[in-house]
């Protein structure tokens, strides 16, 4: 599906381009979480939060292509998806990125920017699918165009899109061949991060978690606003200790951060969603630790496995149930 996008009257500044075409193809990764706690709304309305994030291997493929046009009226934005039920105008994130970065970088540019996604990563799976092709348009912009954007301000961009756009800006620069050259020395640059506030201010974790990993997506969507809602309501006994995770992740101590794997949201999401407690029982059972956990808002739930061969096993019994799982591993 695709949409055409007029944007012409836009303010921000850019950098000329020649008149031939750019493109650039990106991997843009999920994510699990770790870790995640809620401790209270800001004034703001969002939710107060303090998470571990890590990205892995499973990805969406986004490619963005700059065809400058001297006598366009603006910048005009064209995207496609492989996936019929993933938005393909203003509704997707990723839409949303090439809006912000031409009204904050593109006055001086008339041409076309045209976005390709080819969907991995379930949609509305709480892996951060959406934000993560929405970082990926933003990289790319900023190559294409020239900007030279250090992290920093580049997450500064993504966090007015979403809470997850910033972790995936530093994740994709660090697992992306084309990026890393530019971002090798930026300290946001990394594979692993402690995410609080609104989810937006990072403290990078090196080296992070280093391990294969089976994901599951039971075949239904949860609403993060409805769990971050219903969360309100629900008494947390058990709160997770993200400094015993984080010295845990710097120590590449696996046994640790298995045991401390804590997320609070499936105090609200498992009262209300039997498959999600027969996906994460099942690959309870399935996994060597014993232990697997909801990711983000849900539904996906994953364990960290000891092989290779272990994540293959488990993710051939959970297609059984669940058809959207995968067996994957932690970018490097």
């Amino acid at each position: 599906m695709t949409e055409n996008r007029n944007i012409s009257s836009l303010s921000g500044i850019s950098n000329d381009l020649s008149d031939t075409s750019n493109g650039v193809t990106l991997n843009a990764f999920a994510k699990i979480n770790l870790t995640l706690d809620v401790l209270g709304i800001r004034s703001d309305g969002f939710h107060e939060v303090e998470m571990i994030m890590q990205q892995i291997s499973l990805c969406d493929t986004v490619t963005v292509d700059w065809q400058p046009m001297e006598d366009a009226g603006g910048v005009y934005i064209n995207l496609n998806t492989d996936r019929s039920d993933i938005p393909s105008g203003p509704g997707n994130l990723a839409f949303k990125a090439a809006l912000l970065m031409a009204d904050m970088f593109g006055k001086k540019q008339r041409g076309q920017i045209s976005i390709d996604i080819k969907k991995s990563i379930p949609a509305a799976a709480g892996l951060a699918g959406g934000s993560s092709d929405c970082a990926a348009v933003i990289h790319a912009l900023n190559v294409i165009w020239e900007l030279g954007l250090p992290l920093s301000e580049l997450c500064r961009a993504g966090a007015k899109l979403g809470s997850d756009v910033p972790f995936c800006i530093m994740g994709q620069a660090a697992a992306n061949d084309l990026l890393k050259p530019a971002f090798s020395d930026d300290p946001l640059s990394c594979h692993c991060a402690l995410a609080y506030g609104r989810g937006t201010e990072l403290k990078p974790i090196r080296p992070g978690l280093q391990s294969y990993i089976a994901l599951s997506k039971p075949g239904i969507s949860v609403s993060t606003a409805e769990v971050y809602a219903g969360i309100d309501s629900e008494p947390v006994m058990i709160h997770p200790d993200n400094s015993k995770m984080m010295q845990a992740l710097s120590e590449n101590n696996n046994k640790v951060v298995r045991e401390n794997m804590v997320n609070v949201l499936e105090n609200f999401t498992l009262k209300r969603y039997p498959v999600i407690v027969y996906t994460k029982n099942k690959m309870s059972d399935l996994c060597n630790s014993g232990s697997a956990l909801m990711s983000g808002s849900g539904p996906t739930v994953f364990c960290l496995c000891e092989s290779q061969a272990e994540a293959q096993h488990i993710c051939c019994e959970m297609l059984k149930a669940n058809e959207e799982s995968f067996a994957v591993e932690t970018t490097r």
